[in-house]
């Protein structure tokens, strides 16, 4: 195929409709974008439309672009994401974004679900049987992976600080999200990665949790893979930053 249709074969299983073409104000600009992510982007590297659509619905919840959330969580329900998968992608970028980009995103997505007769609510994703279990939870999962080396970076804190800060970051982060069903942990790590690079500004947090998605399960180009799938939505500079970040981790052997 060539790709012209290659972009008209994924549009069509992702969103049942034709690729642009010049009709409309702005017809050659949506070529453009048609052609770069779903000619070209969607082609390249192992990920299936699944998990391509959790990547992009993960960074347009982190980006708070909402119309084109509303369109991706449709095409990620075409592409044959289920209701939970999708919830369980949003709901985690909370720690990482806020609550209120959260909750609008989530509005978003429900709307979707309605317009597609599922019913809501979803069922429960909890697996934790008291709030107690956030942080034992929580450590279970953190530790593992990213050590306990939080706690040791912020006792300058003052007061109560230096302990509740490192014990929010478990408790919220692994323990009220990572616990949850419905996504696998090495999922819910790659997603992360996609959610920071997406940000910006957090190249940091974006070696750790590359470093982490690699320790869950993924392997270097399903991280390269799920980076670049981004980029048409988050731009080159924040792929550049994250890759460049990640290199050492990264590079191919």
């Amino acid at each position: 195929m060539n790709r012209k249709e290659r972009t008209e074969q994924k549009m069509q299983e992702l969103f049942h409709s034709h690729a642009a073409g010049s009709e409309g104000t702005d017809g050659g600009f949506m070529q453009i974008l048609q052609g770069y992510i779903f000619g070209d982007v969607c082609y390249t590297g192992s990920m299936d439309n699944r998990m391509r659509e959790l990547v992009t619905i993960t960074v347009l919840t982190t980006l708070s672009t909402l119309p084109q959330l509303k369109a991706h969580v449709q095409a990620g329900l075409n592409a044959g994401c289920t209701p939970v998968e999708i919830r369980e992608a949003i709901y985690q970028c909370a720690p990482f974004i806020g609550f209120p980009k959260t909750l609008n995103a989530i509005s978003t997505m429900n709307e979707v679900f309605l317009e597609n007769g599922i019913s809501l609510p979803l069922p429960e994703q909890r697996t934790l049987e008291s709030d107690r279990q956030r942080y034992e939870k929580g450590l279970e999962i953190q530790a593992p992976i990213y050590g306990e080396e939080i706690e040791k970076c912020y006792t300058w804190l003052p007061g109560d600080f230096a302990q509740a800060v490192p014990r929010f970051l478990t408790e919220l982060c692994f323990g009220d999200f990572n616990t949850r069903s419905g996504l696998d942990s090495r999922t819910r790590e790659l997603l992360t990665v996609v959610l920071l690079a997406a940000l910006g500004g957090a190249e940091m947090q974006v070696k750790s949790h590359a470093e982490g998605a690699l320790k869950a399960g993924n392997t270097k180009e399903e991280v390269v893979c799920a980076l670049v799938h981004a980029s048409g939505y988050m731009g080159f500079p924040r792929l550049f930053n994250a890759l460049n970040t990640c290199k050492e981790l990264l590079q191919h052997d």
